[in-house]
């Protein structure tokens, strides 16, 4: 395409406008109404959608470790051990896992995880770490194999 003059340059918006409308228009497929036809509604919504998005990733990272702690929380609650000392006893004791493997572990691996525990509370009782509560039998972790159904 050739332009003899400026002004005709400016005016002529060609095939960039459209792709740049259809990604928008892409993107507002799924919604109802004007939002998904007309353009100065869809970028809207779209802009919209996309900053919802992003602060939607922060969020879920946010909600995860939060979940990991607490459940990780309550696997050291359930063998008498406060949530720091077993972080610090196995720290010492250089077992170096993360929470969202420690939560795995607490949920679906209880016996893995009571293993740490005593670790961890062995570790924290050489070295007079605070925070370590006798065991309660209501407290244990009863499966299958513990239980006896006659």
């Amino acid at each position: 395409m050739v332009f003899l003059s400026l002004p005709l340059l400016v005016r002529a918006r060609g095939p960039d406008e459209f792709w740049r409308k259809r990604r928008i228009f892409k993107l507002a497929a799924h919604y109802r109404s004007r939002t998904r036809n007309v353009y100065s509604f869809a970028i809207r919504s779209v802009h919209r959608a996309l900053a919802y998005a992003t602060k939607g990733r922060k969020l879920k990272k946010l909600d995860m470790a939060q979940l990991w702690s607490t459940r990780v929380e309550a696997g050291c609650q359930q063998y008498g051990v406060g949530l720091e000392t077993f972080k610090e006893g196995l720290a010492r004791s250089d077992i170096l896992l993360n929470k969202k493997t420690l939560s795995d572990l607490a949920i679906w691996e209880p016996r893995s995880f009571e293993a740490l525990v005593r670790i961890s509370r062995e570790r924290a009782a050489v070295e007079g770490l605070p925070d370590i509560k006798r065991r309660s039998a209501f407290n244990q972790v009863y499966g299958l194999s513990n239980l006896k159904l006659d």
